[in-house]
């Protein structure tokens, strides 16, 4: 089945400002989920100037422990694991960042899990139609939970509601880097 979540915010800050808070944004103390993110590829195309950056994000697992329990695979006889007993998970994310244009499409998904979860998003940063110094950020994410039988359907909802509470957690770091990096957002 699968579901997505869809987020779409205006920040009052140009372009510039907004991609640099946002490659600055974790870790964060207001986001203890994010442990840390590194870059592990950066280049810039020459001849478009587009600089290309792939990162890999490493997270707490956020699945409650009734769950982790609950979902295990027999390896031995009389023996079973646990697919979802890990301490952290990774995400690879992959932008592409054009200064020229001012927007920067971004893709990123689940390194874990690959065999029962698909997590993926994509996200937009571009200049606002409605002001050219502000800064439009379009969200779509996806999550679809297959191998677990029965718990597919809870996963996915508990996915969900952790995607949308991530979501708005993450404009509200924004909100708040702009505001310490940059000052009061432009009202016009």
């Amino acid at each position: 089945m699968g579901v997505t979540v869809d987020v779409r915010q205006v920040y009052k800050y140009p372009f510039e400002q907004v991609v640099a808070s946002f490659l600055r944004k974790y870790p964060n103390p207001m986001d203890k989920n994010v442990i840390c993110v590194k870059t592990v590829e950066e280049k810039r195309d020459v001849s478009t100037g587009i600089i290309y950056r792939k990162r890999i994000a490493i997270c707490q697992n956020v699945v409650p422990e009734i769950l982790r329990k609950s979902l295990s695979t027999p390896v031995i006889v009389g023996e079973k694991v646990s697919i979802l007993k890990v301490p952290s998970i990774q995400l690879e994310e992959e932008s592409w960042l054009n200064p020229q244009e001012r927007n920067m499409a971004i893709r990123s998904h689940c390194l874990t899990w690959t065999q029962y979860a698909s997590m993926k998003e994509e996200s937009v940063f571009r200049e606002s139609m409605e002001n050219p110094n502000w800064t439009e950020f379009i969200q779509r994410g996806r999550i679809s939970i297959t191998g677990a039988g029965f718990l597919n359907c809870i996963l996915e909802t508990f996915a969900s509601a952790f995607l949308r509470q991530g979501a708005q957690k993450g404009i509200r770091i924004m909100e708040m880097l702009l505001k310490e990096q940059c000052g009061a957002p432009s009202a016009e």
